[in-house]
């Protein structure tokens, strides 16, 4: 059996906070006596991956995982729970592990403001002591993969959003890790810039068998990238598993879409009606009657075209995040 990439047991963070009323009695008070609270931002998460494998790490804003993230990359020591990135101790920063990982973080540069981008690049270089002429290999790949061309000899602040983010992705991935940990690669990105940051992502995965653990709130990436997903909500595991079992776990509705070759008075009938476009009704129908509206459908009316589909991932997502906590 492969060892695996990444492994946490019970891994928690706890972060000790200050919490006093508003008001000058208060303040008085807390000079000489502040009140502390416990916060969980991750709780007793225990999941595994596998060398190569591409997941989804899912949840709503403050849910814990840039926390975890951050953990399993070692910039943070868990308060409790155990760690292990291909085979390592991820706190204890050590040069084999390092060397080997890198994290992506949206919109939080690595690169020097006021120079060309291939200077960044010559230090990266140089601080993961990369061989020239694998150096030399990889700037080639990378800049071909993503269409980098004469952004490296422009000074960073003159590049635009789309372009910085391509070209700090870049800089991560110069000493070609193993373990990719990317926090909202594409956000603030127009569409065709995340669709090649995605495309990057696959076929960066594909040639270099590279384990990815991906957090976004566009479910885009999600769908296209990630054939399992990892849900936590309020610091704790929610959800393991495949992303269509996440759809069919969470979704209480299909959507039916009927193309018809002629109008009808009354389509709500049959359904929700959420939309209607060139004789194209969308239905939305609970799940457990979407075979006996399917038949009524195809049997009472002029029914051209008719298609089943899942709900967009973001209502399933949005659902999932609408379970009640313990």
């Amino acid at each position: 059996m492969a060892e695996l990439d990444i492994e946490i047991r019970e891994l928690t963070k706890t972060y000790l906070v200050h919490r006093r009323e508003a008001g000058l009695k208060a303040a008085v008070t807390s000079l000489f006596r502040r009140r502390q609270e416990e916060v969980h931002a991750v709780e007793r998460v225990t999941f595994s991956v596998s060398p190569g494998e591409v997941v989804g790490f899912l949840g709503p804003n403050g849910a814990g995982k840039t926390t975890t993230l951050k953990m399993l990359s070692g910039l943070l020591h868990p308060t409790a729970g155990e760690a292990r990135v291909l085979g390592h101790v991820p706190f204890r920063r050590e040069r084999d592990l390092l060397q080997r990982i890198t994290l992506v973080m949206g919109q939080r540069q690595q690169l020097v403001w006021d120079i060309p981008a291939i200077d960044s690049y010559d230090l990266n270089r140089a601080v993961y002591r990369i061989p020239t002429d694998q150096y030399r290999r990889t700037l080639a790949e990378i800049s071909d993969l993503l269409e980098l061309g004469g952004l490296l000899n422009k000074p960073v602040r003159n590049l635009s959003l789309g372009e910085r983010m391509k070209v700090e992705i870049g800089a991560a991935l110069l000493h070609r890790p193993q373990v990719l940990f990317l926090d909202e690669p594409t956000i603030g990105l127009d569409v065709t810039m995340q669709r090649r940051i995605r495309s990057f992502i696959a076929e960066y995965n594909r040639r270099h068998g590279a384990t990815v653990l991906l957090t976004s709130h566009n479910m885009a990436d999600v769908a296209a990238l990630s054939r399992r997903v990892i849900v936590i909500h309020r610091g704790r595991l929610l959800f393991d598993g495949a992303l269509d079992h996440l759809v069919a776990r969470f979704s209480s509705h299909k959507t039916i879409v009927v193309q018809l070759r002629e109008a009808v008075a009354d389509p709500s009938r049959y359904g929700e009606v959420t939309a209607v476009e060139d004789g194209r009704v969308h239905l939305r129908v609970p799940k457990s009657e979407t075979a006996r509206v399917t038949a009524q459908l195809l049997a009472e009316l002029p029914v051209e075209d008719l298609t089943v589909e899942d709900p967009p991932l973001e209502d399933v997502i949005e659902r999932v995040f609408a379970q009640p906590g313990d």
